[in-house]
């Protein structure tokens, strides 16, 4: 028997397309046809009246971190957290030494029962057998993108369970992706031996304030690592991806370098949209890269509306408060932050600098979904794709409370602060798991998405 229902009187929002006034008929969780509004079709068809929103695609979270917390309930606490905020897809990162088969074996054994929304992974490469089982990674895991952290060089990643490396290592990665073909190699690009030296020099004076620590990390920090792994892109022929770009200087090399390679794709995150180093928020602040100036933020919200940076994530980490509320020195790096991303692109980006809903739609469904190798089920509205929808209401005001976003984390960086413009239904292959702010779905509506190097995904 065939389920069948057709939204009417919505303002459809895709990343090719300005907003248009159209219908969407779903059959079993799959879109059949867009139509002008009111056109007649079969009477048995179910009717869902939609008027006055606007309908994304189901929202992707390119940029998660899982198991800072208890991974046995994150899986499950986290995508119920980004449903809520409109996600039907997060790409979460798996960090390890170790080799990955039995590590993906149990990551799986912990997310599949639990996920409210589709997932898939990228996993970090650390080690020379993660270099040489690269290609079964993609055939057995279904894993086309790999990250690589250019600053642990030495103890810097221990605490995430990750071995140094070094750039023979990196641009060795950067050629076996090209070997095996259609991987993306994710970037965290920061020079390390800078930021000890600062480090170093900041013991003397001490860490009070955020710009304490962006003194410690200077743009500089983030631009110069990111020219190294352009080169090694270019001369390799690699696809890179650099995360979390934070600063003015790390976008305009990328603006430079592009001229001359355009393999080169960037993501920042909403909180550096947001906040400022200036503000007093001591451990609560700690991010990685640091908080900027306020010119600073300006500059990545000109690289949003100019099309420089192509991904809006999160880099959510699921922490509780007692890990930051400390000292600058012993607080933990990172907060959440999936649900509050669309919010943060409309009332500070549609609302307040006029960013257009056709570039929010690129920002965080059509553009993670082509990178990362999903635009076959995902990121836009189109016949054959999932019913992956968000709707939303760009008039809607609501104050942020962390106990409404559903994280294993008790707070938000957001807390008190009032958006306007949130997703009011998350619908995931045609069925509704987040309506009005309350969760409707239930663990295991989820599925994983089986990634290939030729460009396809299947659900696992």
């Amino acid at each position: 028997m065939t389920d069948k229902v057709i939204f009417r009187g919505g303002t459809v929002v895709r990343a090719d397309h300005p907003p248009q006034a159209l219908d969407i008929l779903i059959e079993n969780g799959v879109i059949q046809a867009l139509m002008l509004p009111n056109t007649p079709i079969d009477p048995t068809v179910r009717e869902r009246r939609i008027d006055g929103l606007h309908v994304f695609p189901g929202l992707i979270d390119a940029h998660v971190h899982l198991g800072f917390g208890e991974k046995i309930t994150e899986y499950e606490t986290e995508t119920a957290h980004a449903a809520i905020g409109g996600f039907t897809t997060i790409l979460a990162y798996l960090l390890s030494s170790d080799a990955y088969g039995d590590v993906y074996e149990s990551e799986q054994a912990f997310a599949k029962p639990r996920v409210h929304t589709d997932y898939a992974l990228h996993f970090s490469a650390a080690t020379e057998q993660h270099l040489e089982e690269l290609g079964r990674y993609v055939e057995e895991c279904g894993v086309t993108s790999f990250k690589y952290f250019m600053n642990f060089k030495g103890e810097e990643g221990r605490y995430l369970g990750l071995d140094g490396t070094d750039d023979g290592f990196f641009y060795a990665l950067m050629n076996k992706a090209v070997s095996v073909g259609g991987l993306t190699v994710v970037c965290h690009t920061e020079n390390i031996e800078i930021v000890n030296r600062l480090r170093n020099n900041q013991l003397n004076v001490g860490m009070h304030t955020l710009k304490d620590w962006e003194t410690v990390k200077p743009p500089i920090t983030e631009a110069e690592a990111a020219i190294r792994a352009m080169l090694f892109a270019e001369k390799s022929g690699a696809t890179i991806y650099i995360p979390h770009m934070s600063s003015k200087m790390g976008l305009d090399e990328v603006r430079f370098w592009r001229k001359r390679y355009s393999k080169v794709f960037v993501e920042t995150c909403p909180h550096y949209l947001t906040h400022t180093s200036d503000m007093d928020l001591g451990g609560m602040g700690k991010a990685n890269p640091p908080f900027r100036s306020a010119d600073e933020r300006e500059a990545l919200w000109e690289g949003l509306i100019d099309g420089t940076i192509d991904v809006v994530a999160s880099d959510h980490c699921p922490r509780k408060r007692a890990t930051k509320d400390k000292s600058l020195w012993l607080a933990s790096q990172g907060f959440p932050g999936t649900a509050t991303i669309l919010p943060v692109l409309l009332h500070e980006g549609y609302h307040q600098r006029g960013l257009s809903l056709q570039r929010i739609a690129q920002l965080v469904c059509h553009s993670p979904a082509r990178i990362f190798g999903l635009e076959h089920r995902k990121g836009n509205i189109a016949p054959g794709l999932d019913a992956d929808l968000s709707l939303v209401d760009l008039n809607l005001e609501k104050t942020v409370n962390h106990v409404d976003l559903l994280s294993y984390s008790d707070y938000s960086i957001y807390d008190g602060w009032t958006f306007k413009g949130w997703a009011v239904e998350t619908i995931l292959r045609g069925k509704t798991i987040m309506k009005d702010g309350q969760l409707t779905g239930k663990p295991g509506d989820g599925q994983y998405l089986f990634r290939t190097n030729a460009g396809s995904v299947t659900a696992k």
